[in-house]
């Protein structure tokens, strides 16, 4: 079905662009074949109407005039659907190349090198190539391990609301969630995604590590309005656990948990291998701590000692 409609939309599309004068519905269901298939008038013009909006949504400009009958017309004039030649310095080029060099390992590299084939061949500065693996010996990657990465950032391009199974950190099993994802951000080393949750009426954050099973897309429009980039960014940092409000005091045995030591704001000597250390305390820092195993144990606050115990017991449970 998705190809079919691929297929048609090109069809469509082309039959727009490659026009003079503007083209009647009647016209164009007689050059189209799928269109010609239609089973009688008002399932064409259902599906007429659908295609319209839908390369209209993909970026064309599409005009509606009447033609010389009189009747309404579609057009879809060059001048007005041709991006302006893409001008770019040394510098810009070099940004370019090293971030296709950062998502070298993930499945976008395919599609990051083949942008890089085609500015290249359309004059771009060899600047770009500043960054290749041969001659630095020190290079960014964004590791993608997690197979709900590429349908989800498919989903967030497309706006399409999608639902997946997800286990939170402290409960044994996972459940079913709808969402509508807003944006990908990766924080320490893991993805995370922002979006709408339709069951709670409320944004959340998903940490895709925690996506169990297949995620599927679902037909329909947003029932939420999306975020600006700075505000869905914000989201993620919050609940991902950046911003803290307090300080929490832990002791961590000696020689382990070098992350933590790294955010400390203190570092004492404890004795008997641990040290004790203050580290701010925002949401999440419970789930952070946990990876660390026995290696952490939470002295204060209360509460973020109760929730990393409710966590390893939900860990301990399987």
């Amino acid at each position: 079905m998705a190809i079919a409609k691929a297929e048609r939309l090109m069809n469509l599309a082309l039959c727009l662009l490659g026009t003079r004068r503007p083209l009647s519905k009647r016209e164009l269901r007689g050059s189209i074949e799928a269109y010609m298939e239609a089973g009688n008038d008002e399932s064409f013009n259902r599906m007429f109407e659908r295609d319209k909006d839908d390369l209209r949504e993909l970026g064309l400009v599409i005009e509606t005039v009447e033609n010389l009958e009189g009747e309404p017309g579609y057009l879809a004039r060059r001048d007005s659907n041709r991006l302006p030649p893409v001008s770019l310095d040394a510098e810009e080029a070099a940004a370019l190349g090293l971030a296709a060099k950062v998502w070298q390992q993930a499945r976008l590299a395919g599609a990051a090198s083949g942008a890089l084939q085609k500015l290249r061949a359309g004059g771009m500065p060899e600047a770009g190539d500043a960054y290749d693996g041969q001659h630095s010996a020190i290079e960014p990657r964004i590791p993608v391990h997690e197979a709900a990465f590429e349908p989800l950032m498919l989903a967030c391009r497309d706006r399409r609301p999608v639902t997946f199974d997800y286990r939170k950190s402290n409960a044994a099993r996972p459940e079913a969630r709808q969402v509508e994802p807003w944006a990908l951000e990766c924080w320490r080393g893991h993805w995370y995604l922002a979006g709408f949750d339709r069951d709670r009426g409320a944004e959340r954050v998903f940490r895709l590590s925690r996506i169990c099973g297949k995620v599927k897309s679902r037909a329909g429009r947003y029932t939420a309005e999306v975020p600006d980039v700075v505000t869905v960014r914000e989201t993620v940092a919050s609940w991902a656990g950046e911003s803290a409000e307090r300080s929490a005091l832990i002791r961590l045995r000696a020689g382990a948990g070098y992350p933590l030591r790294a955010r400390a704001t203190a570092v004492r000597e404890g004795g008997d291998g641990w040290d004790e250390l203050e580290i701010p305390y925002g949401h999440g820092l419970d789930a952070w701590l946990v990876e660390f195993g026995p290696d952490v144990v939470v002295v204060e606050p209360a509460d973020l000692r109760a929730d990393v115990v409710d966590r390893l017991r939900a860990v301990a449970k399987g």
